[in-house]
């Protein structure tokens, strides 16, 4: 899709309000992980460094429309300082006089945090009074949060419609990188989908099964699969209810020529903890006393065979139970697989989500794709075909 970026966008001087995402872990009121912090840092430079006056505007959890000291946005704007290298102020409201006043005594190249926006209802609703009184603070909207961008809240959606709307460096990035996955890639083009429910991925297998060459079905996902064809499962976690719609996707797959592979063995255990006793079997002889809870070596070592066959690889969602030793093997040799391809400049992977992204830091991986995005509920609706609500305002 078209956008503007921030290279038709002449900053100086200009009062830019700035939606990012703030929400990043705490514990014990202690920030965790500065990741996304550190991801907004680069268009903040480049803005403060080109003489705009930066106003940042985040959510952060869920107040519910109230003021929760406890969800305050000031611990982020200490942080963002602390990446920054720099001073960064903080309006203690992100609308009305506080904030107004906090933008007024701005100098050209400062950056000011705003309070949580989802301290007022307004927000989530996306009213239109709310969006008009963030756009009073500002000359121009850039949007550097792609991971709430499928939210059509007032600082996502309904300000880009009231001031000239930019996507940020990040935004442009994670945008650039998605397209060159599904949107245009290079083929052939594979998708690995893990995780526990058929039921939670139904339409981003369905869209996949149109967009990609190979769909690559792992995690307890391919149990609900395995038992939809009749095989004996064991205790393995799956759907029953969904075994009807697994074999509509495997009809669906068939239909747009969309090769499926699933697991051909399986690590298994008679209980569900970390080192348990465990067998590696064929897919067709699982115990009944079994659950399955990792691909097995012969389907890892498949998968792996198959890379230098590929252009493009998108991953979301683990092999297997993966944080829980040993069922992470499969799930690190082929990410290690991928990065490896990946540096040689065989193939372009992209990965997303939560547990995505958790497995890929845990196989020492996480940097070595040729994207990973943090974004999770934005990058699995991408996936699955849907428009972003935050993403069209830009266009």
């Amino acid at each position: 899709m078209a956008f503007r970026t921030l290279d038709s966008l002449a900053a100086a001087g200009k009062r830019v309000l700035m939606r990012a995402d703030l929400n990043v872990p705490v514990r014990d009121g202690k920030i965790t992980d500065l990741t996304r912090i550190e991801r907004l840092s680069p268009t903040i430079r480049e803005l403060s460094g080109a003489g705009a006056k930066v106003i940042v505007c985040s959510h952060f959890d869920r107040p519910k429309g109230k003021r929760v000291p406890s969800m305050s946005l000031r611990p982020m704007a200490d942080a963002l300082s602390h990446v920054l290298g720099r001073p960064v102020a903080f309006a203690d409201d992100c609308i009305g006089p506080p904030a107004e006043a906090a933008v007024a005594a701005m100098a050209n190249g400062d950056v000011l945090v705003l309070e949580n926006t989802r301290f007022h209802p307004e927000e989530e609703n996306n009213d239109a009074g709310f969006s008009a009184a963030l756009a009073k603070l500002a000359d121009v909207f850039v949007n550097d949060a792609f991971s709430a961008a499928h939210r059509a809240h007032a600082s996502t959606e309904g300000v880009a419609h009231l001031l000239p709307a930019y996507a940020g460096r990040l935004m442009q990035a994670e945008l650039e990188a998605l397209d060159a996955a599904l949107g245009n890639p290079k083929r052939p083009v594979a998708a690995i989908v893990g995780g526990a429910k058929v039921s939670t991925k139904l339409e981003l297998l369905g869209n996949l099964v149109t967009k990609v060459n190979v769909l690559i079905i792992g995690g307890a996902m391919a149990n609900t699969f395995l038992a939809a064809q009749g095989k004996a499962v064991g205790k393995s976690l799956q759907e029953a209810e969904m075994h009807d719609m697994a074999r509509s996707i495997l009809a669906q797959a068939a239909t747009a020529r969309c090769e499926v592979i699933l697991p051909v063995d399986a690590v298994v255990a008679t209980e569900f903890r970390a080192n348990p006793p465990t067998l590696t079997v064929s897919v067709d002889a699982v115990p009944a006393d079994c659950m399955i809870l990792d691909v097995g070596p012969a389907s890892v070592a498949a998968l792996i065979a198959r890379l230098p066959s590929l252009q493009t690889l998108v991953w979301n969602g683990p092999l297997g139970a993966f944080e829980t030793p040993p069922f992470d093997v499969s799930t690190v040799a082929l990410a290690k697989a991928v990065a490896e391809a990946t540096a040689r400049g065989a193939l372009r992977s992209v990965a997303g989500g939560g547990d995505t992204v958790s497995a890929l830091r845990q196989a020492g991986v996480l940097d070595k794709l040729s994207y990973v995005s943090s974004a999770g509920g934005a990058f699995l609706e991408w996936l699955e075909g849907k428009t972003l609500p935050g993403v069209a305002a830009l266009g």
